[in-house]
């Protein structure tokens, strides 16, 4: 046991290293992607199309990450998912200088591996963590994402300026950021997350898999995995749709871009720096109660957004923060008991299936937004988004069973 103990610290050790780069490789191109499209599409109407493209894409990278991993193990498939991000950075870069919209879109669906890399790195923590501390091993691999995810969108203007030096539009600076850091994060982990946590925890199932996991055959039988899926799917709409557009809603109310990447900054610290505390939580009073907490913090942040006025950055900011915190609490308490709910030899290809249905989630709400926000203001927008997030209430009391249900 000590052994694996060892295995396992060393194992956080490298998510951490991966996670600070995937961050800012995130962080950097989700501040500015709505506004480089409306940059050269001249739509407020598209500036949502980038978030649904690069989740859209992130969607078919967790499916193949997923089959990797199941494979291969986490190594390879992180690593080659984080590297496929570095490729689409670089090609948002090109598509930039040269004008090319057709580019821009492609580079985007390919940035979106980046994305899945970034998430699913949060279940190399949790391979070999005991079911008591599943819930603070997933929350280390996603609060060391916040050095990154905070500091990338602070230097959207310091690498706008940059850009514009050496000859590229400033929007696309925070791209170069994201190509070197997802390389980065895909380098750390194919050359250091040696032995391979998710293969070690495969030969260890038959010893681990009898405690604290759920059996129903079938792992979409389980009510636990489905809970799980449901509270991640949930949070993801109402996140992405409002980040998506927070920008747009910004800079339309004369706000500067140096405002703009204080609001995201703050926003994506929200998501992953309280982990630590959400995971003891998960842990403490239970996957249940975090995953309700985050619905209800999801709806208090869209009914703020929709009442701050406009020129107001403090409420902005804090409506912004408790979007962030909201998702956390539902992805870390979702993705605990997506781990409850199966056994070892499905765990890789369920998460990766689950991934790709919060990534095609976030597509949708991300090609949503801008058509929503357009049509009926940013407030309907956000206010809706919040009462989608609280859906996860009846799902979560079927789950319990709360309701009657055919088993």
């Amino acid at each position: 046991m000590t052994s694996i103990e060892a295995v396992q610290r060393r194992t956080l050790r490298v998510v951490v290293a991966s996670q600070v780069l995937g961050g800012a490789g995130l962080a950097a191109g989700v501040a500015v992607g709505a506004l480089l499209a409306k940059d050269m599409l001249g739509s407020d109407g598209f500036a949502g199309l980038p978030m649904a493209l690069f989740t859209l894409g992130s969607a078919f990278a967790a499916y193949l990450i997923g089959r990797f991993t199941q494979q291969r193990g986490r190594r390879i498939g992180l690593g080659l998912g984080f590297a496929g991000g570095g490729i689409g950075a670089i090609g948002v870069v090109v598509a930039a200088v040269i004008g090319n919209v057709p580019l821009l879109f492609a580079s985007f669906v390919v940035y979106g591996a980046g994305t899945a890399s970034n998430l699913q790195a949060r279940y190399a923590g949790a391979d070999l963590a005991s079911p008591e501390q599943r819930g603070r091993a997933i929350s280390v691999a996603l609060v060391s994402t916040t050095l990154g995810a905070v500091a990338g969108p602070n230097l959207i203007d310091p690498l706008g300026k940059l850009a514009v030096h050496i000859g590229i539009p400033a929007l696309a600076g925070p791209f170069l950021l994201a190509a070197v850091a997802y390389l980065g994060a895909g380098a750390v982990l194919i050359a250091l997350l040696r032995p391979d946590p998710y293969l070690l925890a495969q030969e260890l199932a038959p010893h681990r898999d009898a405690v604290g996991t759920e059996s129903t055959g079938s792992p979409w039988r389980s009510r636990t995995v489905i809970a799980g899926a449901a509270a991640m799917v949930l949070t993801q709409i109402m996140m992405v749709a409002v980040m998506t557009m927070t920008p747009v809603h910004m800079l339309a109310h004369d706000h500067s871009l140096a405002q703009v990447g204080v609001v995201i900054g703050v926003h994506i610290g929200a998501m992953y720096l309280p982990s630590l505390v959400t995971g003891t939580l998960v842990d403490r009073i239970g996957r249940t109660a975090m995953a309700l907490g985050g619905g209800v913090t999801l709806l208090a942040a869209g009914i703020l957004a929709a009442l701050a006025p406009p020129e107001s950055l403090a409420l902005l900011i804090l409506a912004l923060a408790l979007l962030g915190l909201g998702w956390n609490f539902g992805l870390i308490a979702g993705t605990a008991l997506i781990v409850d709910g199966t056994a070892v030899a499905d765990r890789a290809r369920v998460q990766g299936a689950v991934d790709v249905l919060i990534a095609l989630a976030g597509a949708g709400a991300g090609a949503a937004s801008g058509v929503v926000a357009s049509a009926a203001g940013f407030g309907t927008l956000a206010v809706v988004g919040g009462l989608v997030a609280m859906l996860i209430v009846p799902v979560l009391m079927w789950s319990r069973g709360g309701f009657t249900q055919a088993s």
